[in-house]
């Protein structure tokens, strides 16, 4: 494993060894910090040369997991496998469903209006939620590695003739993915790949692809971003770093008007919010008892931690029982050290 290395300015330079990055920080020539669960180092003085190779990320889109693979020529640096993130979409129906209702009610509700997006090039929000987090992961890679080239695995969906219904339903796809290009050639260069030539390469250096699609494994879908990564930088064809970065994305409950289901006495409660007492959720925070855990959400007892796993540890925890430390982007099941 290689361990990133930023500037002073935060901007991204060549991985280097965890030795030498154990060496600059006991010479105080550098600072380690931890970014989303990855270990890495700030140098404290000016780098001796600013040489930098091309690095390549591959990027194996999927319904319900996604691979993504930082290389260079030489190296492999980061293998990260993302869960999808395709629960926005439900969410957008369910709220329209409910906002419908509350107009037959007697409780707070607006006019209905006409279509303010009607007649306009938009992304539906599901589709935008979906390619907006592909997006975020490669910018967040960006930061901790210097990215010359992007390689994508194109997705495509063949026309039925006379089939209106099942062409539609893959409009959102090429809509999204058309966006999703456009940002990245904004800011790498962009290549892309058809699924049977990813398989010849896989095939060419005899690498093999688990049917096993949801299990956490380098061969479910980093093989494939290893592929693609290959083809933008090339290399010896020889994986040199099979581990894998478990990552999901946060479900952010916003403020809603209240709860979809009447509590005890037929009332509704006032449901959501992000900030309470300065606090965020999904803040990395360490706990005097359970170490590092992040908050999920605020009650009249405490604060609600979570383990980085998902699972709940308590509703009641004090503020001073617990040392805030950042943000999360998103949720990450092991953190990578050093010496892993």
């Amino acid at each position: 494993m290689f361990v990133p290395v930023v500037d002073k300015a935060q901007n991204p330079l060549m991985p280097t060894t965890p030795a030498r990055a154990g060496k600059w920080i006991k010479s105080g020539k550098a600072t380690p910090f931890w970014c989303n669960g990855v270990f890495c180092v700030r140098l404290n003085v000016a780098p001796s040369g600013d040489y930098k190779q091309e690095i390549a990320v591959g990027v194996d889109p999927g319904s319900k997991k996604e691979g993504f693979t930082v290389k260079s020529e030489a190296h492999t640096y980061l293998n990260v496998q993302a869960d999808a993130h395709n629960k926005v979409g439900k969410k957008i129906q369910k709220r329209r469903e409910l906002r419908r209702e509350r107009r037959s009610r007697k409780c707070p509700n607006r006019k209905n209006r006409t279509n303010r997006l009607a007649n306009r090039n938009c992304i539906p929000a599901g589709t935008r939620a979906r390619w907006g987090w592909k997006l975020r992961i490669l910018d967040w890679l960006s930061k901790l590695f210097p990215v010359t080239h992007v390689c994508v695995e194109d997705i495509r969906s063949k026309t039925i003739a006379h089939a209106k219904k099942w062409n539609t339903s893959f409009s959102p796809l090429e809509i999204g993915k058309q966006w999703f290009y456009a940002e990245i050639e904004k800011r790498w260069q962009l290549l892309t790949l058809q699924g049977w030539q990813t398989k010849e390469i896989r095939d060419r250096l005899r690498l093999k692809k688990s049917s096993a699609k949801l299990s956490e494994t380098f061969d479910a879908h980093c093989v494939d971003s290893w592929c693609l990564a290959y083809y933008g930088v090339g290399g010896t064809g020889i994986v040199d770093n099979r581990n894998i970065f478990c990552i999901s994305p946060i479900s952010i409950h916003r403020r809603e008007l209240h709860r979809q289901n009447p509590q005890k006495g037929g009332k509704r409660p006032r449901y959501g919010g992000t900030v309470f007492n300065s606090l965020v959720k999904n803040t990395l925070v360490k706990h005097i008892k359970h170490g590092l855990t992040r908050i999920s959400g605020f009650s009249k007892n405490g604060v609600s931690l979570y383990s980085l796993e998902g699972k709940r540890l308590c509703q009641n925890a004090k503020q001073s029982d617990f040392k805030v430390l950042t943000r999360l982007n998103f949720n990450y099941r092991s953190g990578l050290s050093p010496h892993t």
